[in-house]
């Protein structure tokens, strides 16, 4: 199955919206394969494959000793959005002549994968969501990812670099403390830690699934917002603080998908700017509209629907 656009024209609605359709594990997979195989044409995907597998287990309950991830806006989707927007970037970053090796391309990859499995609740600790362990999630990653690969007997090395990989994606953990091998170390990093940002909020249903991140946050008791409209009238600011450490301490690398999309699409654009723009630039309305009128305008996903129906907005 072939994915990649070679287009020589600016990308359709539909085109967009298909590049931001990442909900089926089997064709992100191909376009993921895809995207890899273009960088390194003799890539082996047989572990990457495996976590990949595993990680689907994870969400779906299949996997021993762990119950299904229920986090609804750290779900199954937010993944497989990071993972591809990570994969688009690491391409970037190659074809503007920082050439990857297939042994940072299988860090990475790795790193995104397991970068939100400390969601997972362990057999026994199935109370809630898993949104409780918001600020522990991140740890609880680097312990599963530790146990897993030991059970694998993979190089401990392999361990080291992705376990800063992984804390790179701690929002309030300073990504300039983390303490890394060297600066290509480092780099990895920071393409991972900008997947996750960039891929999320690039996400065309990201204004509603902040409502989701409402519920987590509740869960959690973590934030200031005391209402989703309240979450949504602050994301503005946030993504004014996120994009400082974008162009700040993440090194601006974002800038590299510019490269993918004019090797893919034959223009040179960051889709996935233009799409958080856009969405930001729709909260701004969303917020304007009220705090009793807020929710009509979010109709994506079916997310306001299921709060209705859990009482949880009017």
């Amino acid at each position: 199955m072939s994915i990649t656009l070679n287009m020589t024209k600016i990308p359709t609605s539909s085109d967009v919206s298909e590049l931001f359709n990442n909900t089926d594990p089997i064709v992100v997979w191909a376009k993921a394969e895809e995207v890899i195989k273009g960088m390194s044409p003799n890539y082996d995907f047989t572990l990457v494959k495996k976590v990949y597998q595993d990680v689907l287990r994870m969400f779906f309950g299949e996997f021993p000793g762990y119950c299904a991830i229920k986090t609804l806006y750290h779900d199954l989707s937010h993944t497989l959005e990071v993972f591809m927007c990570g994969v688009r970037l690491m391409h970037g970053v190659h074809l503007s002549g920082n050439k990857l090796e297939d042994d940072e391309i299988t860090l990475m990859l790795l790193a995104i994968l397991m970068h939100d499995i400390g969601y997972a609740q362990r057999k026994g600790e199935d109370f809630g969501t898993g949104a409780q362990f918001t600020q522990t999630h991140v740890q609880r990653g680097v312990e599963f990812m530790e146990q897993y690969f030991g059970a694998r007997m993979l190089p401990s090395q392999i361990m080291v670099d992705v376990k800063g990989m992984i804390l790179g994606t701690e929002h309030f953990r300073p990504f300039a403390q983390i303490d890394f091998a060297n600066d290509r170390a480092r780099m990895l990093a920071s393409i991972v830690a900008t997947a996750d940002i960039t891929g999320q909020m690039a996400d065309r249903k990201y204004p509603e699934k902040l409502l989701f991140l409402f519920l987590e946050f509740k869960e959690a008791k973590f934030g200031p917002y005391q209402t989703p409209f309240d979450l949504i009238c602050q994301t503005n600011r946030f993504y004014e603080v996120t994009r400082e450490k974008l162009d700040g301490v993440l090194g601006g690398i974002y800038g590299n998908l510019a490269e993918y999309f004019r090797h893919t699409y034959g223009v040179s654009e960051n889709l996935y700017l233009k799409s958080i723009e856009k969405n930001m630039s729709y909260l701004n309305k969303v917020a304007g509209t009220g705090e009793q009128d807020f929710s009509k305008m979010l109709k994506r996903h079916g997310v306001v629907d299921k709060m209705r129906a859990q009482h949880l907005i009017d």
